[in-house]
């Protein structure tokens, strides 16, 4: 289970890295496009069935002295505005592009990353044919699939564009927009600002971008440039219009000098990496509203059981939340910017003081990829908060 975990995180984070890059190559024959017309091709869209956006939600809240209570998810009766959602790598799928088939992996991701912005904002979250977990993976190990170079590299992409066209054709009318994306999912997303949003008329129907789990290059000292020519980074809540992009490693293990987070893609690049914290868009520290799955399934498996989040209790809902344990801030190492979080003790004892969600291989932590896998869940309340404001 570690080696497979190991082997699906390592693939999510080499898709932010080569999307954009492949995005270059030389294009083979174009597969026939999605009919973004059928829901059927769609994991989240309002009032279809079924609907990978309708699940349960209910957190446990976890107090510092062990004491717990239930919360119930509430959605949002008529959101004023929109959230567009692409997904990172989670396909297991034998070939070097996803099938179009939903499948566990997809809707456990939703689950995860997409489903409690229902809170703020109507949901709509495409499938696409992706990179798999299976070439990338190949790849890494300097076996590519065969048939690798017959794969048209900007087939994501183009999904994602087909689908965003879609919506802003079909059901946008012009309402405000949240573009909400993990690795794989805010590279894809990144593409479509610079070609699709970025100076054009769809800019005004941006209320913001949440790009996790990815590289976003700015001009040093500036919050504007780089990457986005006019989207700039989110600096005030009531701000829109701009970009919330981030990287978490804990603070005790920042990033080391492998990690490709936290640092433009090219060398020699100019920028640096931006790091937006969602818990204090203005700067400095704050505390994180995370909502962690409370058992083992995270987007892509598991490495190792989830802690004892209260001593001696049975945590029965599927996720869990830990007020007062988890802060954050963006920090500055040299070549690196990256979210860094820290752990607060709980001081009785009665509840944990660690979480899981760092990457595992032979038992041991790969600190170079960081909290990749739970960036989403780690500032899942605190997002959906700003989106709602």
């Amino acid at each position: 289970m570690a080696a497979r975990f190991f082997v699906a995180a390592i693939a999510a984070a080499v898709a932010l890295v080569l999307a954009p890059a492949v995005l270059a190559q030389s294009p083979a024959a174009p597969p026939p496009p999605n009919n973004y017309a059928d829901k059927a091709t769609w994991l989240c869209w309002p009032g279809a069935s079924p609907n990978a956006c309708d699940v349960d939600l209910t957190a446990t809240v976890v107090a510092p002295d062990g004491s717990t209570r239930i919360e119930p998810f509430r959605a949002a009766a008529n959101p004023p505005i929109d959230c567009f959602y692409v997904y990172p790598t989670v396909s297991t799928d034998p070939g070097i592009l996803a099938t179009m088939a939903i499948e566990p992996a997809e809707t456990r991701v939703i689950e995860q990353q997409f489903a409690r912005f229902g809170a703020a904002c109507r949901l709509f979250a495409p499938v696409y044919r992706q990179f798999t977990l299976t070439a990338l993976a190949a790849a890494l190990t300097g076996h590519p699939l065969p048939g690798s170079t017959g794969a048209r590299p900007t087939t994501p992409y183009d999904d994602v564009r087909d689908a965003w066209n879609y919506y802003l054709a079909h059901e946008n009318h012009g309402r405000g927009v949240v573009l909400i994306g993990h690795s794989q999912g805010s590279g894809m997303l990144g593409e479509l600002i610079k070609r699709e949003i970025d100076g054009k008329p769809a800019q005004k129907l941006l209320v913001r971008a949440i790009l996790m789990g990815t590289v976003l290059t700015v001009p040093k000292g500036a919050d504007v440039g780089g990457d986005f020519k006019s989207v700039p980074l989110c600096r005030a809540p009531a701000q829109t219009g701009c970009a919330i992009a981030y990287a978490s490693f804990r603070d005790n293990h920042p990033p080391p000098a492998n990690s490709r987070f936290g640092r433009p893609r090219t060398p020699g690049d100019p920028g640096v990496a931006a790091c937006v914290n969602p818990a204090n868009l203005s700067g400095g520290e704050g505390e994180l509203h995370a909502y962690l799955a409370s058992g083992s399934q995270m987007i892509a498996g598991a490495a190792k059981p989830p802690p004892e989040w209260a001593k001696g209790k049975t945590i029965g809902t599927p996720f869990v939340s830990l007020p007062g344990m988890l802060t954050a801030r963006c920090a500055s190492i040299p070549g690196f910017n990256y979210l860094a979080i820290h752990l607060n003790p709980s001081p009785s004892g009665q509840r944990t003081d660690d979480i899981n969600g760092d990457v595992l291989y032979g038992g041991q932590v790969q600190y170079d990829w960081g909290l990749h896998l739970v960036d989403a869940n780690l500032a899942m309340g605190n997002l959906v908060s700003l989106v709602a404001a």
